[in-house]
């Protein structure tokens, strides 16, 4: 992968970039897609349970997007219990689920970022593991004259891919048993 796609597709497969995902219809009139992908060791119905645990904290780097408040360690079974509408990071709220297999979300007010959908996806893997693959959707506005949107454009892919890339490799040792 060259280094200008980092951004775009850390650590996913074309094959996967290939695949419907539930966000493509929760904003059907996107302009932008990114994914990030992790292998996690474990069975996709026990990373399942640390994505439900986004509602209550980012786990990415929490000095910055959980007001310096750690992220849980320990799963909430009260977190558990999902239903369309909840909110989940504070951003977004939960538009659609299946157990064991993927989470959907919505942006709850775009302003400062973009309209924005994202699912978080659990594929089954070899031996037991899975693969964590994350596709996020943008609909940024088409005047790319305008500074803000081109700043917003080229800088989203990289302020997200840092972000959400602490956030899978958190969800993956927690999942695996390493992160306490």
């Amino acid at each position: 992968m060259h280094w200008s796609e980092i951004g775009r597709w850390w650590g996913s497969t074309p094959e996967e970039r290939e695949r419907c995902f539930p966000c493509d219809a929760i904003l059907p009139d996107y302009n932008e897609a990114y994914f990030r992908a992790v292998t996690v060791e474990a069975e996709p119905a026990r990373v399942f349970p640390w994505l439900c645990q986004l509602r209550a904290a980012p786990y990415s780097y929490d000095w910055i997007d959980n007001f310096g408040r750690r992220s849980p360690r320990e799963l909430d079974p009260s977190l558990l219990e999902l239903e369309a509408a909840q909110r989940v990071m504070s951003i977004f709220e939960l538009v659609e689920f299946e157990a064991p297999v993927h989470i959907s979300l919505r942006l709850r007010r775009p302003g400062l970022f973009p309209p924005l959908a994202v699912s978080y996806f659990l594929h089954p893997g070899a031996e037991g593991g899975c693969r964590l693959i994350v596709k996020l959707v943008a609909q940024f506005p088409q005047d790319r004259a305008r500074l803000f949107g081109r700043l917003s454009r080229s800088l989203f892919p990289w302020l997200d891919w840092i972000m959400m890339r602490r956030q899978l490799l958190n969800l993956k040792a927690l999942a695996e048993g390493r992160l306490k």
